[in-house]
């Protein structure tokens, strides 16, 4: 009877206490192929190009190319190289619903001004404004890579990524020395670094004569010349992004964890790629979709607001019927069910305050199933509703999943938000669940493997389930 009480009570498991040694082992071979994919997509066009790449590399054919579509054929559709859709075709017609796994592949950064370029103190600099929640303090005198694309005056188009190699020179954002920061000292930390004062350090070597002006940032102009064709007026139409330099790195003496940037929530499209990859066959078509812009309200084109989703699912069902109308696709969208596949806060116990230890992710505990999210009273939320977190629930219990639950911090203490709402607006089933991560926002971020590693199994069963 003492047995069976017990059992009433619900116990969330480390994910270790679960894993035989194959398993384990299992763990970490997809720890570092998590750790390639993250380092090859360090901004969303990377991680674009990243995902289109390994997709290719699994049969996957663009959709364009493609004349009829039948159960089985993997296609993809890239959104103005900043956004993907990928789909495995159904034996269940496309206008009966698909299985979605959401993503965002932008993670908070700093972007490149429009006219950016300006010298001062014998110091080409270049101006910057943040993209994203950032905590701006933490992005100072750190080394920096930037990364993007110049589109130049005759309207070819230039890739840039420099600082990441191993002979690559970095940029560098400068931060008081605590000998005079005493005026600094006593801000908040949210004031201690203006956004105005975010100016990377270009060059430092002037050119022409000492009498002349502007030789330090001539001197820039004259390299991105000289290297790259580039003009000053050319910045105008560029999107160049500063993100921290370096590669990921394993945490602890037992290599269980990884820090990097964009875990938040390039971990998560990872997990929805390679769970789409190890499919076998399902009925409704599965589709893992990433999008730009959820770091500033998934507004665009590029955004989950934008109809190139619709458009895409459009599409499909036109090559399997031989016509689509607008409503075949919102019947389609409210047929089918998506899980919003984006990051959890993770427990840190350096701050323990901010947590409701009940009802918080803690880091190798497993995928994390997020209710809602929004901020105080759920405002923004999605609120996924119990039958279909039921449905999730036996989905992911019936394969062995280890899961946990949370929210984003105690109730009044802030809020955050996600894809799901967007999608739920179309008449769509949708919950949150994905990886917890430590140091959300933060230029270095900390994931389990072991929590990457249920992910990936929690995204298959769902995807087989349906």
């Amino acid at each position: 009877m003492e047995q069976s009480i017990k059992d009433l009570a619900v116990k969330y498991d480390f994910v270790w206490d679960r894993l035989s040694e194959n398993e384990r082992a299992a763990v970490m071979e997809m720890g570092e192929d998590y750790k390639r994919f993250i380092d090859a997509g360090k901004t969303e066009r990377l991680c674009t190009r990243e995902i289109v790449r390994c997709a290719r590399e699994q049969g996957f054919a663009d959709l364009n190319d493609v004349d009829s579509l039948r159960p089985g054929d993997k296609v993809y559709s890239v959104n103005r190289g900043k956004g993907v859709v990928l789909a495995v075709i159904g034996s269940d017609e496309v206008a009966q619903g698909v299985s979605i796994v959401g993503s965002h592949i932008d993670s908070p950064r700093l972007d490149i001004k429009q006219n950016p370029l300006y010298e001062e103190g014998g110091m080409a600099l270049f101006k910057t404004h943040y993209y994203g929640g950032v905590r701006k303090y933490q992005w100072v005198a750190r080394p920096l890579a930037l990364c993007g694309v110049v589109v130049r005056r005759d309207g070819s188009v230039l890739d840039i990524c420099i600082g990441d190699g191993p002979e690559d020179p970095v940029f560098y954002i400068s931060d008081l020395l605590p000998h005079l920061a005493a005026d600094q000292n006593k801000k908040t930390l949210a004031d201690g670094v203006a956004g105005e004062d975010l100016n990377a350090v270009a060059g430092t070597i002037p050119v022409g004569e000492r009498e002349d002006k502007h030789r330090f940032k001539l001197a820039v102009l004259k390299l991105l010349h000289d290297k790259y064709g580039m003009t000053e007026e050319d910045f105008v139409s560029a999107e160049l992004e500063l993100v921290p330099a370096g590669n990921a790195r394993d945490v602890g003496f037992d290599r269980a964890s990884i820090a990097a940037y964009g875990h938040d929530d390039r971990v998560c499209a990872y997990t929805s790629m390679r769970a789409l990859f190890d499919i076998t066959s399902c009925k409704k078509t599965a589709v893992a979709l990433f999008v730009d812009k959820e770091e500033v309200g998934s507004n665009g084109s590029t955004g989950m607001h934008s109809r190139n989703f619709a458009n895409v699912l459009g599409r499909m069902i036109e090559l399997q019927r031989g016509a689509c109308s607008g409503f075949d696709v919102d019947r389609a969208l409210a047929r089918s069910a998506l899980l919003s596949s984006d990051v959890a806060a993770a427990f840190d116990p350096n701050y323990p305050s901010v947590a409701d230890v009940r009802n918080t992710a803690y880091l190798g505990k497993g995928v994390t199933l997020v209710k809602y999210t929004g901020s105080r009273g759920k405002s923004g939320s999605n609120d996924a509703s119990a039958e279909f977190l039921g449905e999730v629930r036996k989905c992911l219990n019936d394969a062995g999943v280890v899961w946990q639950t949370s929210e984003l911090g105690k109730v009044d203490q802030g809020g955050g938000g996600t894809i799901a709402y967007i999608l739920a607006n179309c008449d769509m089933d949708v919950v949150d669940i994905g990886v917890p991560v430590l140091s959300m926002h933060a230029p270095f971020e900390v994931v389990s493997k072991a929590d990457v590693y249920m992910t990936v199994r929690a995204y298959l069963a769902f995807y087989h389930s349906r």
